[in-house]
Formats: structure tokens, C-alpha cells, sequence
């Protein structure tokens, strides 16, 4: 791996965290920063390492998809270790802390659920959480976040539809290493706020462009279309059907149905 510890150095330097980040690993080129952390994990890296990616070939996205890394975006892995019952507040904890971090850059976003993160209804930022078991119990988890720091969309018209950047509504370059000190200092507060979990998620809702909001969600192929009418307490989408019939949405890929 070709690392380079002057920018670990200087992000440690700046940042004020307690745990996440302490043990920080930045890589000029790896095919995908989940891989790398699974890899610290299971030598024993502690809770909190982070691997950070210049650039990243091969990164992955929820449901199979592949992410992509242009230049001027982030993106890196966390390695928690949460319980067993806090890992469902993972995709909470990690879609606000891009929220707030977005917010305090001057942008206000949007969550989707369960992790996406939007501004004026584009992408601007994917989370991925795999998890490791072993005889039943959760050994760890991998917290992946990729978001569109400082980049033209306009110059990758395969994402430009459904893409933006934060620097597009800024209107000027933003630093990735800014986006970074701020992202994990905002991950730490909420990660040590999961005990306050009716909080967290009442915060969570409340920022979530997806509840109330006619939608369409792909399970596998299978479509189910209503209304997102809340998240219950497992984090899981509640969805009211045409017929007055409601289900529990664990897994899928959701669309607002426009108007």
C-alpha cells in the first residue's frame, strides 16, 4: 500500500476526537477503503481506525452498486464496534453525521433513507455498513462514506442526473481534509449518543426527505409503492400501502414517486 503519513499526520494533528481517527491510515490508490479496514480489523486495529482513500478503483455501494470516486470527493471506512442492538442505529448515527457536516459547510441536505444523503434532491453522499459475526456475535463493523466533496458534476454526465457536489452549491472548492475533520468529530458525538437512541432517531426523522412522501421501493425486484409513514424503532422503514395495508421495510432501494 502506498500510504502517505505526512496528510494521516496532519488530519491527527487537527483533530480533537477521542477515539475515531486516532489510528488513521491515508492511501494514495486502493481498490476500496471497506477492504482495507476489513483487512485492519481482523489484525485487531481498534475501534475508531480510519482508512482514508485519494483515490478509490473499485468502491462499493449499497445493493451490489459500485460507487464512484472521482477526484475531489471522499472517501473512507470506519471500524466500530458497536453491540449488537446499536448497530441499527448505525445507519442513523452515519447519515447525520454527513447532515450536520454538510450543514456547517453551509449546505442544507437531506436524508433518504436508510443512509443516503441528499442536496436539492441529488446524491451527494453514499454510506455503506458491513458487519462481521462470529458464533452469532457482532465482532465489528465497517462504516464506509463517500460523499462529493469539490468536483464539476457537470464533467461526468454518467452521474450528472442524479449527482451533485458540495462545492456545486457552494460555489467554490471545498477541502476534502475540512470535510474530514468535521465529518469525524461529528460521528464521534453521535456514535457516543447511540445509548440516547429515541433522540437520535427522532432527529434522524425529522431530517429524512423521505417520511410522508409518496415512494417506490425495490426489494429485489419486488416493487411495493405507498407512503413512507415513519421508521419504528428496529430503523426500518414503515410503509402505508393503497389498500390501508401496512409493512415494515428492511432492506431496499426507495424512489419518491413525483407528483
Amino acid at each position: 500500500m502506498n500510504t502517505k503519513p505526512d496528510i494521516a499526520t496532519y488530519l491527527k494533528q487537527r483533530l480533537k476526537t477521542r477515539f475515531v481517527g486516532r489510528e488513521l491510515h491515508y492511501l494514495e490508490s486502493v481498490t476500496s477503503t471497506m477492504d482495507v479496514a476489513r483487512e485492519l480489523a481482523e489484525k485487531g486495529s481498534p475501534e475508531g481506525t480510519v482508512v482514508i482513500a485519494g483515490m478509490q478503483k473499485a468502491g462499493r455501494g449499497r445493493l451490489g452498486r459500485t460507487w464512484f470516486s472521482p477526484e475531489g470527493s471522499l472517501a473512507l471506512s470506519v471500524i466500530l464496534k458497536p453491540s449488537t442492538d446499536e448497530m441499527r442505529f448505525l445507519p442513523a448515527v452515519s447519515s447525520l453525521a454527513v447532515f450536520h457536516t454538510i450543514k456547517k459547510l453551509g449546505v442544507q441536505a437531506q436524508i433518504k433513507w436508510p443512509n443516503d444523503v441528499l442536496i436539492q434532491g441529488k446524491k451527494v453522499c453514499g454510506i455503506l455498513i458491513e458487519s462481521q459475526l462470529e458464533s452469532g456475535e457482532l465482532r465489528y463493523a465497517i462504516l464506509g462514506i463517500g460523499i462529493n466533496v469539490s468536483f464539476d458534476i457537470r464533467k461526468y454526465p454518467e452521474i450528472a442526473e442524479i449527482a451533485t457536489s458540495i462545492s456545486a452549491h457552494l460555489k467554490q472548492e471545498v477541502s476534502v481534509n475540512d470535510v474530514i475533520i468535521i465529518l469525524l468529530t461529528e460521528l464521534e458525538r453521535l456514535y457516543q449518543k447511540v445509548a440516547e437512541a429515541h433522540h437520535l432517531q427522532k432527529e434522524w426523522m425529522e431530517n429524512m426527505e423521505t417520511i410522508g412522501r409518496r415512494i417506490r421501493v425495490n426489494m429485489n425486484g419486488s416493487i411495493k409503492e405507498g407512503v413512507a409513514e415513519t421508521i419504528n424503532q428496529a430503523g426500518n422503514l414503515v410503509l402505508r400501502r393503497d389498500d390501508g395495508s401496512v409493512m415494515e421495510i428492511i432492506a431496499g432501494d426507495v424512489t419518491i414517486v413525483k407528483d
